[in-house]
């Protein structure tokens, strides 16, 4: 199948007689498909990533792929981040991960006008958001924060980054950091669901901290330490 794949072109549908060696041998595929079974596949290409581009650049030096016209490096790095989003999209966040920090490794190089910073930077930004939500994902909310926040520099008012941002500092506990990112992003978007239900898990959580708290408080104050139980009684809880 694989090599059959390789003869095609995108949109092309094409058929594939297999004999059973290759396809489901003398098992079968009971009870579709018997033993020692040659089938026929029809099969159409809808898309495919083509990588010859990016093997060939990265086996460059550093001084040639500077060299490289920006127009096929922003190709480049936009197909290492097609790959991160399939492997991502399969579950395997640590690959992906490593395809967008290779595309990210390719864009330091210095510009020669604002127009290829511009396209530089739209490129680093889709490449900050992914790598935040890599990072949620693997449950690194440390460095979901800091590709969120990186993200925010080039663009202050991404909603997404912000989105970010917030649900990462949640995850760190720090609850005022993430309302201040989660309401920017909810001016941005005031009927983005995401958003929205974030700030709903934000406000249950500090409901169960205070109410945590306070039940902390009444329990020593129930059961107050000895040397200060005469102190204690005279005094009234602050509940």
């Amino acid at each position: 199948m694989e090599i059959g794949l390789l003869s095609m072109t995108k949109g092309e549908t094409a058929l594939f007689v297999l004999r059973p060696e290759y396809a489901y041998g003398q098992r079968g595929c009971p009870p579709s498909i018997p033993p020692n079974t040659t089938v026929l596949f029809k099969v159409e290409l809808l898309d495919f990533i083509d990588s010859e581009e990016c093997d060939a650049f990265f086996e460059l030096t550093y001084e040639q792929q500077d060299r490289h016209p920006l127009e096929k490096v922003l190709k480049v790095a936009a197909t290492e981040r097609e790959f991160g989003n399939y492997f991502f999209y399969k579950q395997r966040f640590k690959i992906a991960k490593s395809r967008y920090k290779r595309a990210l490794s390719i864009l330091g190089r210095s510009s020669s006008s604002k127009a290829e910073q511009s396209q530089i930077n739209a490129s680093k930004l889709l490449l900050f958001l992914n790598l935040s939500l890599t990072y949620l994902k693997m449950e690194r909310a440390d460095r979901a924060l800091k590709y969120g926040e990186l993200a925010l520099e080039m663009d202050q008012g991404n909603a997404k980054a912000l989105f970010r941002c917030g649900q990462a500092c949640l995850y760190l506990r720090e609850y005022r950091k993430s309302h201040d990112f989660l309401t920017r992003a909810q001016c941005i978007q005031p009927f983005n669901r995401d958003i929205n239900n974030e700030l709903k898990k934000l406000a249950r959580k500090q409901l169960e901290t205070f109410f945590r708290h306070r039940k902390l408080q009444v329990r020593s104050w129930e059961c107050p330490p000895f040397p200060y139980i005469s102190l204690v009684q005279c005094m009234s809880p602050d509940l």
